[in-house]
């Protein structure tokens, strides 16, 4: 028995028939605005802030190796030295020279003085004590460049060369690294490019020592790179203790700028159409289905940046069964 439009009761079966479907009761979330921690992950690889391969700048036998392999040495110290009696006994020769020359300088300055020699005269005398400190200043330079020594602070690696052996300017010596702080390289898809600024805060960790670092974005890259469509991005991040190495494989958090009134929907309510994704909203009683353009992802939450206002009623349950224009009762969770 059903109850027509004026009131009175009547057991017309196709009256039945035209009985309006019972609502559809599911779970739906009323979407409001709200702080969104804008946070983009990709992965990187670790690098040494500084590092080089050491080399003799000249041929020659080692003398002496004065570091150890792993240890840490300061800029500056001497690491190699690379026999150079030949030019210590040319720069003794020569600071004799310079001596002899000087005084031979003095006296025809003094000479000169007293207009007993001519200007030319004492001009050769100072040129040939000038050609002579420019000789010595050569053979310093070239013991120098027996010499190998730390560029920066760092921690050398393993050497292949012993004391007594020959090196040549190609001659591969050891590596030197510089641990704290790290470089961290990575990339992110090109649609972040105008969000990222130097000084963004990045932290990483390493499945390896399970341990979690925090630094700065300090470079970015001028250009998209085409073949990926990514943008390659550096940072840079203490290592106090050296517990990461260089060449290590990294997960990056790159915490952008964060969104004031994002609005967020759960995963579950996002509905993969041919063209792209729709929600379903609650209007009218009625499910209404609406396309909408996604933004930024959570583990559970999507924020949609198209399609939908604050305090529309999203459906999150019975998407398989509800069709557009169907009703449908909502309880918001």
């Amino acid at each position: 028995m059903v109850v027509s439009a004026c009131g009175s009761r009547t057991n017309d079966p196709q009256s039945r028939g035209a009985t309006a479907p019972e609502p559809m009761t599911v779970n739906g979330v009323v979407v409001l605005p709200g702080p969104l921690e804008n946070i983009v992950r990709s992965s990187g690889t670790v690098m040494a802030s500084e590092s080089v391969d050491l080399v003799a700048e000249s041929a020659g036998r080692v003398e002496r190796i004065t570091f150890r392999e792993g240890g840490h040495v300061r800029k500056g110290e001497l690491l190699l030295k690379i026999n150079d009696d030949d030019l210590q006994a040319q720069l003794r020769k020569t600071a004799l020279q310079i001596q002899l020359a000087s005084d031979q300088e003095e006296r025809q300055r003094q000479l000169f003085g007293k207009n007993a020699v001519s200007r030319e005269q004492y001009d050769i005398a100072l040129n040939q004590v000038n050609t002579l400190k420019a000789d010595r200043d050569n053979l310093v330079s070239a013991i120098r460049r027996r010499e190998v020594r730390a560029p920066f602070d760092g921690v050398a690696g393993l050497r292949y060369v012993s004391e007594g052996g020959y090196v040549t300017q190609s001659t591969r010596i050891a590596s030197l690294q510089k641990l704290n702080p790290l470089k961290v390289d990575f990339a992110i898809p090109e649609k972040y490019a105008g969000q990222v600024v130097v000084g963004d805060r990045v932290e990483f960790s390493s499945d390896e020592t399970r341990l979690r670092f925090s630094g700065t974005l300090y470079a970015i890259e001028p250009k998209i790179d085409p073949a990926m469509g990514t943008l390659q991005l550096r940072a840079i991040c203490g290592n106090r203790g050296e517990k990461v190495f260089p060449g290590a494989f990294v997960h990056i958090d790159l915490r952008l700028r964060t969104i004031k009134d994002a609005l967020m929907v759960p995963t579950q309510a996002i509905i993969p159409v041919f063209k792209g994704q729709t929600v379903l909203l609650r209007k009218g009683g009625l499910a209404v289905s609406v396309p909408v353009k996604t933004g930024l992802r959570t583990a559970a939450s999507v924020q949609i940046t198209e399609g939908i206002s604050a305090g529309d009623t999203v459906i999150t349950t019975g998407i398989l069964q509800l069709r557009p224009g169907m009703p449908v009762r909502v309880t918001v969770q």
